[in-house]
């Protein structure tokens, strides 16, 4: 049976899906109003860093075009800045990569067409939803955080915020010296924020990401609202002042003189994202169903980086079942649910977990971080975590969990 399926956005999630229905000969087009050519002046994105089960479905699409020993990074360092400062490490398995996306996407388009997927240049809003799904067996929704959001109704289950939870600054700079191994920083100031230091790959060479999760109403929020191109200078200051109080360790890597963005302001980016998991599917009028997927099924805050690695699981999970089914009814929806839910929903607790616990410091929560770090072995199992984060939540889902998840390293403290 000949199937067609319709993408609408052209994401990491729209093309994830794409290459791997296109390796299985399946008839795709998928929509967006942005050409490849259009990327390399616009805005930031994001910054998205990819970890290495998302880097192997690349691998297994043929799209793997950044070789991890060249670019990629290989753990995390921590700060936190508590009266005595902790400082630690833990490593991944397998290494992450962070490519800017306005590299990442127009090669995976420009290899989607080459694999004879079809690319429609136009925009596609709510109302367009019914007469492209009478065109396709399938129409699959990834158009952004909110483009298409009313469709898809809110899980009130997995939404605990109704606000953004954080005030962000995101950008991409020079000037900042590598740690002795290439890796990843998170950086804690209680009360104030995080901040997150990525080794990520952009148009002039490897570069670093700073992105600044600063706690609204508090000291760092004023981040979010200064703008670079009203005084570049007073802007870096700001940041540099910011930086040296809150997250020192990044700072004293920091060269005063180099210290920019790495080519102009459509190197930054600044706003707040409101968490959100959406129900999988939504029904139309004419009674056929429409399949949320990355973005539109979960937006998550930024500060664990987990959205694009979810899109991806979701992608895969999706393509597969497209592949092995003719009838895309309910039941196709429920097997689809079924078997993409565990990692999205568990990624997505354990993301507005962190927001929240960052701020309130709980007592199991303070308690994880002192064991965290004293033990090296927990810190590298925390840390390839964030490919896993249905084996992260396990731990966390519960005080009695993370107590128990101490207990088991505090004993080889002890020894």
């Amino acid at each position: 049976m000949s199937k067609h399926i319709g993408i609408v956005g052209a994401g990491a999630a729209g093309l994830h899906l794409g290459l791997y229905l296109r390796q299985h000969d399946i008839d795709v087009t998928i929509y967006t109003d942005r050409r490849p050519e259009a990327y390399q002046d616009i805005r930031l994105l994001n910054t998205v860093a990819h970890h290495s089960v998302t880097i192997a479905r690349e691998s297994d699409m043929d799209v793997n075009k950044w070789p991890v020993n060249e670019h990629g990074y290989y753990g995390h360092y921590y700060h936190v800045g508590t009266p005595t400062p902790l400082n630690f490490y833990g490593d991944l398995h397998q290494p992450s990569r962070a490519v800017d996306y306005r590299i990442y996407l127009p090669e995976l388009m420009n290899a989607f067409t080459d694999n004879g997927g079809k690319i429609v240049y136009e925009q596609i809003a709510a109302e367009d939803m019914e007469q492209l799904s009478e065109q396709y067996d399938l129409v699959v929704v990834c158009a952004g955080k909110y483009a298409f959001g009313e469709m898809f109704d809110t899980r009130e289950d997995a939404s605990p915020f109704k606000t953004p939870q954080r005030a962000l600054c995101v950008g991409l700079f020079k000037g900042i010296k590598e740690s002795p191994i290439r890796a990843v920083t998170m950086s804690f100031s209680p009360g104030a924020g995080e901040l997150i230091e990525i080794p990520t790959l952009s148009f002039d060479g490897m570069c670093t990401a700073l992105v600044l999760e600063n706690h609204i109403g508090g000291e760092l929020e004023v981040l979010s609202t200064t703008r670079y191109d009203d005084n570049p200078r007073a802007f870096l200051d700001l940041l540099l002042e910011k930086l040296h109080k809150h997250h020192p360790t990044v700072a004293e890597r920091i060269d005063p003189e180099e210290f920019d963005l790495v080519r102009d302001s459509n190197d930054i980016l600044q706003g707040r994202v409101t968490p959100v998991y959406r129900k999988g599917s939504a029904r139309l009028s004419n009674g056929k169903s429409v399949v949320a997927l990355g973005d539109m099924l979960a937006t998550v805050d930024p500060v664990l980086g987990q959205g694009a690695n979810m899109a991806s699981h979701g992608a895969r999970v999706l393509g597969e079942e497209i592949v092995s089914n003719d009838v895309f009814d309910d039941r196709f929806i429920e097997h689809v649910e079924r078997r993409r839910e565990d990692r999205t929903i568990c990624a997505t607790r354990w993301t507005n977990y962190m927001l929240k616990n960052l701020q309130e410091l709980p007592p199991e929560f303070q308690q994880f971080i002192g064991t965290l770090s004293q033990s090296r072995a927990m810190a590298d199992e925390f840390t390839d975590n964030f490919n896993y984060p249905e084996k992260q939540w396990d731990y966390f889902s519960s005080p009695e969990r993370l107590l128990e998840w101490c207990q088991k390293y505090a004993q080889g403290i002890a020894a």
